[in-house]
């Protein structure tokens, strides 16, 4: 059975199912105001590879991640590019999910847009005024967190601490500095909708309330995001479900930063980098293959060197596809890889795969079952060095399924080289046999740049995708 850490008991427990055989599964998507970056690359991945290993188990997931398409970051870019809201919007989620699909990323199966749900979160609202949870400002609504049964919980922190922590608020009408908006109410130029308390749109924190108990139902199984949504966000998600008297999440799940040189990632530190930008300058696979490495509540640094080394781990992968003829593999199904608890290829090793699920059941310790993939790529290629071509070949496909439950394809060759790549792998072979290394090295970066992945043989360069 599957245990993962609960943010709310701050345990590692067991992901009890609200259903058999039925996972829901709740993540925070973007606000679509610029382009991702790689901390949303860290969180998609991380919760791509959950995904994938449920169903690996043969469980059915149904996943749901929102879209937030009306934000104050959203109206302030519109504003600085003199354009519409929805227009800005629209860009960026394209973008988005231009990035995941490149990542490799199944798409979840409902993504509900906060624009679709504005009555809905009207009537929540107007729910909790007349429950006598919230109360209306000048300029808005607010949720009186003290009434709220446990608030603080995510945060393991009580609700005295928390005020005592608080930062002094410029609004005098608010209760509390804890207390949040649900409404704000619309200011001249910006989007707005109708509402008992005058024109306006939701607070940031009502949106994944109303659409995660809409699509999954009260008591769904499982709420996931990075560390740094854990509180206030989640923790004001939850005391919106709580006041209004729904059951809300079984159970939470947080992963850890990005760092930059130990520095955790932020716009604001100025160690911000897109996700696009970083697909441009390594393989796809090489980030998942560096979140897959790190516990997914640990830090993982994210440098050239990290990637470069993820690369070269990738390369041992796609020499046993070249050797084993498993290259194929991760396509045959597109969600998870095991379909009904039946591997696709069935003559693989038993004991590896009982050890792969032994480390993913442990609060999915992806490095230990990583290690066990990379211990399978060794075997086989010394089984087949040992003549024995049969074990090497069950070996190798075991390493494939394993490593395509994790959403890491490996790759053959890539058959097709345009004109350009192959003058340019001629004119690097010719700058080595020269001895001419600075322009081979050159030569080699532009391969690079075009995205290929540039391996020394002795018969020449060769290049893969």
């Amino acid at each position: 059975m599957l245990r993962l850490h609960d943010t709310a008991t701050g345990t590692v427990r067991p992901l009890e199912l609200r259903n058999e055989g039925e996972v829901s599964m709740y993540v925070c998507g973007p606000t679509v105001y610029d382009l991702p970056h790689i901390g949303h690359g860290r969180a998609n991945l991380t919760f791509d590879i959950l995904r994938r290993y449920l169903s690996f188990t043969g469980l059915r997931v149904h996943h749901v991640a929102n879209v937030t398409d009306v934000d104050d970051n959203i109206i302030k870019r519109a504003s600085e590019l003199g354009r519409t809201e929805p227009d800005v919007a629209a860009e960026f989620e394209d973008r988005w999910w231009e990035s995941m699909d490149a990542l490799g990323d199944l798409r979840p199966q409902d993504v509900p847009h906060a624009t679709q749900y504005i009555e809905d979160m009207v009537a929540l609202v107007g729910d909790l005024m007349a429950r006598g949870m919230a109360y209306e400002t000048p300029d808005g609504v607010y949720l009186e967190v003290s009434k709220v049964d446990g608030y603080g919980l995510l945060a393991q922190q009580s609700l005295e601490s928390l005020q005592a922590g608080a930062r002094v608020e410029a609004n005098e009408d608010k209760r509390s500095p804890l207390d949040f908006a649900l409404w704000k109410k619309a200011k001249e130029g910006e989007p707005s909708w109708e509402s008992p308390w005058g024109r306006g749109r939701p607070g940031w924190h009502t949106e994944c309330v109303v659409m995660s108990l809409d699509l999954l139902g009260e008591g769904f199984d499982l709420h996931g995001g990075g560390q740094d949504l854990m509180f206030p966000h989640h923790e004001n998600e939850r005391a919106q479900a709580v006041a209004d008297g729904k059951a809300f999440a079984r159970h939470w799940m947080h992963h850890g930063w990005v760092e930059v040189e130990g520095t955790k990632m932020s716009k604001s530190l100025g160690n911000f980098s897109t996700l696009p930008d970083l697909l441009a300058r390594c393989d796809a696979r090489a980030y998942r293959l560096l979140v897959l490495r790190a516990h997914y509540r640990s830090p993982i640094e994210v440098t050239p060197e990290t990637l470069a080394d993820a690369e070269k781990a990738l390369a041992r992968l796609d020499g046993l596809a070249r050797r084993f003829d498993v290259a194929e593999i991760l396509a045959r199904t597109p969600d998870g890889y095991v379909v009904g608890g039946t591997p696709p290829a069935t003559d693989i090793d038993p004991g590896a795969s009982a050890a792969f699920r032994a480390h993913m059941d442990d609060d999915l310790d992806t490095p230990g079952a990583l290690a066990g993939i990379f211990e399978l790529v060794t075997a086989a290629h010394s089984a087949a060095d040992a003549g024995d071509e049969g074990e090497g070949g069950r070996l190798a496909r075991t390493a494939a399924v394993l490593a395509a439950a994790l959403g890491l394809s490996l790759r053959a060759a890539d058959t097709v080289v345009d004109t350009e790549s192959a003058q340019l792998v001629a004119e690097r072979d010719e700058a080595r046999r020269t001895r001419d290394f600075g322009r081979a090295d050159a030569l080699r970066d532009e391969l690079v740049a075009r995205g290929w992945t540039v391996e020394d043989t002795a018969s020449g360069t060769a290049i893969r995708r």
